[in-house]
């Protein structure tokens, strides 16, 4: 009789006829039974969009969206009235929200809005990631879709011939498709949470709402796949009616050295003063080339005169960058600058959760959280982690304890600020290794028997901690900014041309790290 309610109640789907022979059929109850078997396939998918949105939205009403999204990738594929058939990405996903008991959650509602006595859940794994596509994105979730294989072949040619354009611009993108503001982890009230919503904005209505936007923070930090987020939602949304460019920095000087050296700059000037978005990557690598600088002034200008969105990357705020026109500078900053922090211990969790599922590989959570603990820095440093402590597990063909896992990340260093990466330990090293005392690095001695280590000092310490030029230049005797970026600069563009160089840092940084007092 609760399965006769169930259809009634959704009844709407089929004519009255139906709902005359439902009830007939309660008469004839072996009737009813053969009916129930040939007519059930599929009358639970209205249900199981409802139970899903129900979550949802209690989610939402706690701010934590981005959990829902990746506790709960599930896809509806059929149902028999006894057995619901999902799609799950992976087998580690699946496991886990077993675990977290998220399935018997999504079963429990399920049963109450049907009034079924028992269902099953049972999942199809799939190791592509196909809940990252936009018709299992949170519009599935408050939408009706009645999409069928007759109704897509039946487009009209224009809508194909836009699809096939959009697939064709993928291809040629040089857009990491991997970038998506779904696998963009973040925690709700964060400073990181607040730019991730500024530029899923901008990607939703380019160049009409904040325009440009600069992102800016240390290494690891997620810039890049903010910045490529923006574009590939673009490139989703519009496909090829947009004219989408991401282009480094390095790369964006190159072109247009090679313009001039071929006496063809119209070229390059009508390829990027006629885009309708544009990305540009690690605009710091501009500092001190006025060219350049100069170029992409009048790039800026014709840009935002036709309303193009902007959006560009550093690794520090603009006021920092080494000889930068005033008016460039100026320009970058009319819109809005946002400064990316690293990850809350939660969110390196989520991140972590994300990676494992992404390499369909599973580990404990009391190995997890000990990652989570340890590196404390940025998402590259996570993923490296995660990386050696897989790699491991594979080589030895064990389950990675907790006490292996803290055995394989001795070596990596958690909060800058605290245990033994310090200015001061940073400085213990290397003036031992170059016999000169602390206080020569520390000094205004202009030998360059002292200047050298002191820039090499600067520069580990610009690459291990989040201090900013400032703050450096105050641990290192009260210097100025520009003079601590100036000794970074030198040392970078160094380690280009002499391995060496490169090879004692990492056993200097090695010592830092293993420093004791």
């Amino acid at each position: 009789m609760q399965k006769l309610l169930f259809y009634c109640r959704f009844s709407f789907h089929y004519e009255t006829s139906f709902c005359r022979e439902l009830i007939a059929f309660t008469i004839d109850k072996q009737n009813y039974l053969s009916y129930t078997l040939e007519m059930s396939e599929n009358n639970l998918k209205e249900i199981w969009d409802i139970s899903m949105n129900q979550i949802f939205e209690e989610y939402k009403d706690k701010g934590k969206e981005q959990e829902f999204y990746l506790w709960f990738n599930m896809k509806y594929v059929e149902d028999d009235v006894k057995t619901i058939k999902t799609n799950v990405p992976s087998q580690f996903l699946w496991d886990s929200m077993i675990k977290k008991g998220n399935v018997e959650y999504l079963k429990k509602k399920i049963l109450e809005i049907s009034g079924l006595q028992d269902i099953q859940i049972i999942p199809s794994i799939k190791n592509e990631q196909i809940f990252n596509e936009k018709n299992n994105s949170k519009s599935s979730l408050h939408t009706e879709k009645k999409e069928s294989s007759k109704i897509a072949e039946e487009q009209q040619k224009d809508t194909e011939n836009k699809d096939f354009n959009k697939i064709e611009k993928k291809k040629n993108s040089i857009l990491n498709e991997n970038f998506t503001f779904e696998n963009f982890i973040t925690e709700e009230g964060s400073s990181n949470n607040f730019a991730y919503k500024v530029a899923l904005s901008i990607a939703d209505n380019p160049g009409r709402k904040i325009n440009p936007i600069l992102l800016y923070g240390g290494v690891g930090l997620g810039k890049t796949h903010l910045m490529q987020s923006i574009g590939n939602k673009i490139l989703e949304k519009y496909g090829s009616s947009k004219k989408i460019c991401y282009v480094q920095a390095e790369s964006f000087l190159n072109e247009f050295t090679d313009s001039l050296l071929t006496k063809n700059p119209t070229k390059f000037k009508n390829k990027y003063r006629s885009l309708d978005v544009l990305l540009i990557d690690d605009i710091q690598f501009l500092q001190k080339k006025e060219g350049i600088q100069q170029e992409l002034f009048y790039v800026f200008e014709a840009l935002h005169k036709n309303n193009s969105q902007m959006v560009f990357t550093c690794d520090r705020p603009l006021k920092e960058i080494e000889k930068m026109e005033d008016r460039l500078v100026s320009r970058l900053s009319s819109g809005m600058s946002l400064d990316l922090q690293p990850p809350n211990f939660e969110t390196r969790k989520a991140i972590i959760y994300k990676k494992l599922e992404n390499k369909n590989v599973l580990l404990s959570n009391e190995v997890v959280d000990i990652i989570a603990r340890t590196i404390e820095t940025n998402i590259r440093d996570l993923e490296a982690a995660i990386l050696k402590i897989v790699n491991y597990s594979d080589f030895i063909g064990k389950e990675i304890t907790p006490e292996i896992a803290q055995s394989q990340l001795q070596n990596f260093y958690s909060n800058p600020f605290v245990g033994n990466i310090s200015i001061d330990n940073i400085i213990k090293v290397v003036s031992k290794n170059y016999n000169v005392t602390p206080s020569d690095i520390k000094g205004k001695k202009r030998d360059k028997k002292f200047v050298y280590p002191r820039h090499i000092a600067l520069y580990i310490a610009k690459e291990i901690t989040e201090y900013t030029f400032s703050e450096l230049g105050n641990e290192f005797g009260g210097r100025d900014h520009s003079s601590i970026m100036h000794a970074c600069d030198k040392i970078k563009e160094e380690i280009q041309n002499n391995p060496n160089l490169n090879q004692n840092i990492n056993i200097m940084i090695k010592e830092i790290k293993e420093f004791k007092n």
